[in-house]
């Protein structure tokens, strides 16, 4: 009995002496490596939904609507996608490890602005095709998401203000009353 406890603890403690020197032989490098989803603008992670929005613009400036569309529409998918995901993680750790949701957080506010972004652009493209029954709604959507009190949202409405659609302009207030 002794000598099988003496060689359970025996095996305990080599275990773990020789688990934090197979941790530490990986590099850094092999760490990144393993991280294929946050790079830069190839994974899954705002910088590509930022990727996507400059490469509509680019598609635009080349005078290559189509693209642009595909690419803006991309880009409001994925920043949909990757709120969805982060609002889940942000849930599921609230109240165990107060770090994981603040970080969610963060970045779900990230991924919110850049859909927001990507549906003032799209709207712009339709616009600018002369379909703005199909802007309407991209705008709303912006109104919505970011409230009329934000930079973004004020756009939008005033886009809406612009189309015709609503007929009463926001007027912001930029000083507290009394000012």
């Amino acid at each position: 009995m002794r000598s099988r406890l003496s060689l359970t603890a025996l095996a305990l403690v080599a275990g773990l002496s020789l688990s934090p020197a197979a941790s530490l032989a990986q590099t850094s490098e092999d760490s990144q490596a393993s991280k294929v989803l946050a790079s830069g603008g190839a994974g899954f992670n705002v910088a590509a939904v930022q990727s996507l929005i400059n490469r509509g613009d680019a598609a635009v400036a080349a005078g290559n609507l189509a693209e642009a569309r595909k690419d803006y529409d991309n880009a409001r998918a994925a920043a949909k996608q990757l709120l969805a995901f982060y609002r889940d993680l942000s849930g599921a750790f609230r109240g165990l490890d107060a770090r994981i949701p603040r970080e969610m957080d963060a970045k779900g506010r990230a991924a919110l602005g850049l859909l927001a972004e990507a549906n003032l652009r799209l709207a712009a493209l339709f616009r600018r095709q002369n379909q703005p029954e199909v802007a309407v709604p991209v705008l709303v959507e912006v109104v919505r998401l970011m409230t009329p009190s934000q930079a973004q949202g004020q756009k939008a409405y005033q886009s809406l203000v612009e189309l015709g659609f609503v007929e009463t302009p926001f007027a912001a207030a930029k000083t507290a009353p009394g000012s």
